[in-house]
């Protein structure tokens, strides 16, 4: 059930609370699935999220029913399907508010670096086997890319303009704990998450000065694993708005703060899209972003092509509905 720490000041539920949720649902099916054949016991790390639109927002007092299923396995990853449906237990009124793809590999708990295999699952028809891998092949080539271009550094800037971009950023840091890591001593990919939606949670209304909503997510990336005892720094800043949305690039770099002697490196990356909203729940437009550098003209002009490639992705998918 949503409680008054799980949501906003207007009660909506944070986007963050959801992703944690099906963080965790997937990171069960996957570890038992894991698990299910005689072998070195295992515990499932999430590699990545493919893009999470938020349907419909949940609200203070409903209750969260998380379903998962496995819908493809490689020989060293997971592929599982969660949806999320909320309940008004007082009319009995469900809705459903969040569909989620998330990649899991199995991380053996004698060695955290090895990844172990996957025993597969039994597809109804050949065509489920084709596409699941067709989607294996497009999510690992995307995090190589992803990975690749990953070497951003927000700096504080003095006195700066509204809308802008130095204006509204912001980020948080946070000492890793054993209450946010697995068995295995490195942290849940839903704690990062829900960390990540607060980071970005604060950059939208910075720049709005409205109560605001996750509206999607776009893939999230794990590059690597963020052990106990490292200082992670989460960062988020505005690349994007259109009329009514604003997109925020969030990532996380860990800096190993006991037994390792490495320094800083990226571990996790995204895009979050947030919407602007009235007191009585309605859209409200955003004020246009101001790009002052070459970096964030082009930041903006790469928002601009995932907001028009977005837009005609649910514009065919409603002309084939």
């Amino acid at each position: 059930i949503m409680r008054p720490d799980d949501a906003n000041i207007a009660g909506n539920v944070h986007g963050g609370t959801i992703l944690k949720m099906i963080e965790e649902a997937g990171a069960i099916i996957s570890t038992r699935h894991c698990n299910s054949q005689a072998g070195e016991p295992c515990v499932a790390a999430l590699a990545r999220v493919e893009r999470t639109d938020f349907l419909s927002p949940m609200c203070i007092g409903e209750v969260a029913n998380v379903s998962a299923e496995i819908t493809y396995t490689s020989r060293h990853s997971v592929e599982v399907q969660v949806n999320v449906m909320s309940e008004n237990i007082l009319t009995g009124a469900k809705k459903l508010t969040n569909k989620a793809t998330l990649w899991y590999v199995p991380l053996s708990l004698k060695n955290v670096n090895k990844v172990l295999e996957v025993p597969p699952i039994q597809y109804t028809r050949k065509e489920q086997e084709d596409e699941g891998k067709k989607r294996y092949e497009e999510q690992k080539l995307d995090r190589l890319e992803t990975k690749q271009r990953n070497g951003d550094v927000i700096f504080p800037i003095i006195n700066p303009e509204p809308h802008t971009v130095g204006y509204s950023q912001s980020s948080l840091i946070h000492l890793v704990g054993p209450s946010d890591c697995t068995l295995l001593g490195f942290v849940h990919g839903g704690v990062t998450m829900k960390l990540m939606d607060e980071v970005a949670g604060i950059v939208a209304p910075r720049h709005c000065k409205t109560n605001i909503v996750t509206a999607s997510v776009d893939a999230i990336n794990f590059h690597e694993k963020i052990k106990k005892g490292c200082v992670i720094t989460i960062s988020g800043r505005m690349t994007f708005t259109s009329n009514k949305s604003m997109e925020i690039e969030v990532f996380v770099d860990a800096d190993p703060f006991v037994d390792e002697p490495r320094e800083r490196y990226r571990a996790v990356s995204a895009f979050f899209t947030y919407v602007s909203l009235s007191k009585e729940g309605k859209h409200l437009p955003v004020p246009q972003l101001l790009t002052e550098t070459e970096d964030e003209k082009r930041r903006f002009e790469e928002g601009k092509g995932r907001y028009l490639q977005t837009k005609a992705k649910r514009q065919a998918q409603m002309q084939q509905a």
